[in-house]
């Protein structure tokens, strides 16, 4: 994963205004100010850590976060207090920001009129496909509680997307065969994207403040098409991944539907049987397990 990315030419966009109370005079906002205007947003609300949200406040992050939709429609998940959704009305085609928390949709509704904006209060993952339809790119930052569902949503529906993640959660997608964060999570981003580290963002620069750092990602989908049965091969042999793949298919017998005997007989057709996945790279563990989705549907028929 490349650690620098150049951010693409953005057009002047409109700046920020505020208005005095007193006076009732509008005036521009430079960034300091539109910072401190969102972070008063948050008093009376409390963050959900069950919904894993954490806010951020920076305006300068956000803008660089948007410069890959400009002139494009555009998907948000979890706008939260709208510091991303704004920067994105402002140079994109259309937004959908969809928002799963009932008093964030409603404070967003009240404040965000752009004519470009469909906010949407409900679970993104279980929108119908239709929803996204003609939609070219995925701009958010993401939910912690819901890194890895936006991962395989993503791996399944093809779209570049810009995210800001946990940098754990980053570090464990960027893992190389051999090391211990290797994971499933490795292995499937490397397959269906091409990933490059955007930028780093600082803990404090949510609110709550979070344990970790952040990094801003761009994901570029490979378009590789994996079948749910080899999908399901792929995940069994990660959760085994420091055994042999002949061990780790017996140990899994249960998971597979057959008996162990018959599992010890699966397992010794498999090439590659003597490998572990852990040292393999993830085409390696790919083609493995579209070996045993094949055989195994084979075996049954």
């Amino acid at each position: 994963m490349a650690q620098e990315q150049s951010w693409p030419a953005r057009e002047p966009v409109t700046p920020a205004v505020g208005r005095d109370k007193r006076s009732g005079r509008f005036f521009l906002m430079h960034d300091s100010m539109v910072n401190d205007s969102y972070k008063s947003m948050l008093k009376g609300i409390n963050a959900s850590k069950r919904m894993g949200q954490n806010f951020l406040t920076n305006r300068e992050v956000a803008r660089k976060e948007a410069m890959y939709a400009i002139g494009r429609n555009v998907v948000e998940i979890g706008p939260g207090l709208g510091i991303l959704t704004e920067e994105l009305c402002l140079v994109a085609k259309s937004v959908k920001a969809v928002e799963l928390d009932r008093r964030l949709y409603d404070m967003l509704k009240g404040r965000l009129t752009y004519r470009n904006i469909e906010l949407v209060n409900g679970d993104f993952f279980e929108l119908p496909e239709s929803d996204f339809k003609g939609y070219e790119i995925m701009v958010s930052n993401i939910p912690y509680s819901a890194s890895s569902r936006v991962i395989s949503w993503l791996g399944s529906h093809p779209m570049p997307a810009v995210l800001c993640l946990q940098k754990e959660f980053v570090d464990h997608m960027d893992a190389s065969p051999g090391e211990r964060s290797y994971s499933k999570l490795s292995v499937i981003s490397h397959l269906f994207f091409s990933v490059r580290r955007m930028m780093d963002v600082k803990a404090s620069e949510f609110y709550p403040v979070p344990e970790v750092d952040s990094v801003v990602i761009f994901l570029r989908p490979t378009g590789l098409r994996i079948s749910p049965a080899a999908l399901s091969m792929l995940s069994l042999l990660m959760e085994h991944k420091k055994k042999k793949v002949r061990n780790a298919v017996i140990d899994s017998s249960k998971a597979l539907g057959i008996g162990k005997a018959e599992a010890s007989s699966f397992a010794d057709t498999i090439d590659g049987k003597d490998e572990r996945p852990v040292h393999l790279p993830p085409e390696g563990i790919l083609g493995i397990a579209e070996q045993m989705a094949s055989r195994l549907k084979a075996q049954k028929e």
